[in-house]
């Protein structure tokens, strides 16, 4: 990353302050705590503001308020929003009587992501853009939410959702594995670890697909592509046929690659790829599962060529990468290593 990405935090009357508080908390520790702790250089990642629909502070639901860097009119640019959650029972009485919901459209449209926490995820249904995508919320909200967004795609059970460009948080708490998510999605699995880590916080649970984080593609509009990708991440752990996927969605194997590239960024081999190592990574850092098993866990027969390729993307073997990530082990004079 070039540049520390720009995060729009919009906050709402009514709310939880602590789905704008945890991951603004999130976003400034990423390259600035741990090496802080360590006695390293800082590298922010991001720039974060919080910004309220008029400007003027916003008073949560339990009455404690938070004043705002600025007004949402006052964003001309950024890289990133994340609405906050706010009391459901008055989404559809806010909807009617703010500019929120055209200036996310706006917003979209000149390249912004959009994220949401709990019931700040219907304010981007509002907008239509989450219409034939993914998507969670709390499961308090979800049967409300399906009648009035009938063309999303909820799946409550998730924590958290990513699709075209589009992220949702579950629940209130779910706002800090969010957070993470995005670090990780945005700068990298080591930085979104280490920050987890110098927090003290669980690093997210993926709920993708199995162990697989899915590699960060651009937003696009190709449905039969975006049909394909979650083909891929659902059977990442498998041989694939392109031939065969591509017959049954109607195309020509270079079409389907074409396709495929101009939509995610990456081929179908590169993007399975990215997924299995994903997969390896979180196997790693969670057990003392043997490096064979894991490879044939995410794919991988020949564990010598496993090796090969995690090394290639992560620049450390197998074993290395769980010594430096891998859960602690305790030594004492009555254990073997």
């Amino acid at each position: 990353m070039n540049r520390p990405l720009e995060v729009t935090i919009v906050t709402l009357d009514n709310g939880f302050l602590s789905t704008a508080i945890g991951p603004m908390e999130v976003f400034y520790a990423a390259g600035r705590l741990m090496q802080f702790l360590l006695g390293a250089p800082e590298q922010p990642h991001f720039n974060v503001r919080i910004a309220s629909i008029d400007g003027k502070p916003v008073t949560s639901v339990y009455g404690v308020s938070l004043v705002p860097h600025c007004r949402l009119e006052d964003v001309a640019q950024t890289d990133l929003v994340l609405i906050t959650a706010s009391h459901s029972c008055l989404l559809e009485q806010f909807v009617s009587s703010t500019s929120i919901v055209p200036w996310l459209c706006t917003a979209h449209e000149t390249g912004s992501y959009l994220a949401g926490v709990c019931s700040g995820v219907a304010l981007i249904a509002e907008t239509g853009l989450l219409d034939g995508h993914r998507a969670t919320t709390h499961w308090g909200v979800a049967e409300q939410y399906r009648q009035r967004y009938p063309k999303v795609n909820w799946q409550p059970e998730h924590f958290v959702t990513e699709d075209s460009g589009l992220f949702c948080g579950g629940g209130v708490y779910a706002a800090i594995d969010l957070s993470l998510y995005l670090v990780e999605k945005f700068c990298g699995h080591e930085i979104a670890l280490e920050c987890a880590r110098s927090l003290m916080v669980t690093p997210p649970r993926n709920l993708q697909s199995g162990y697989a984080v899915a590699p960060l593609s651009r937003p696009h509009g190709d449905e039969k592509i975006r049909k394909i990708e979650q083909l891929l991440q659902d059977r990442f752990d498998r041989e694939i046929s392109m031939d065969a996927v591509a017959a049954e969605n109607a195309m020509s194997q270079r079409n389907l690659l074409r396709r495929f590239k101009a939509a995610t960024g990456y081929l179908p081999g590169q993007y399975v790829q990215l997924l299995r190592i994903g997969a390896a990574r979180q196997l790693l850092e969670r057990g003392r599962t043997p490096v064979q098993k894991i490879a044939s866990a995410v794919g991988y027969e020949d564990s010598t060529y496993f090796r090969g390729i995690f090394k290639r993307h992560t620049g450390m073997t197998p074993s290395e990468y769980r010594n430096r990530f891998g859960p602690l082990v305790l030594s004492s004079g009555n254990m073997n290593d």
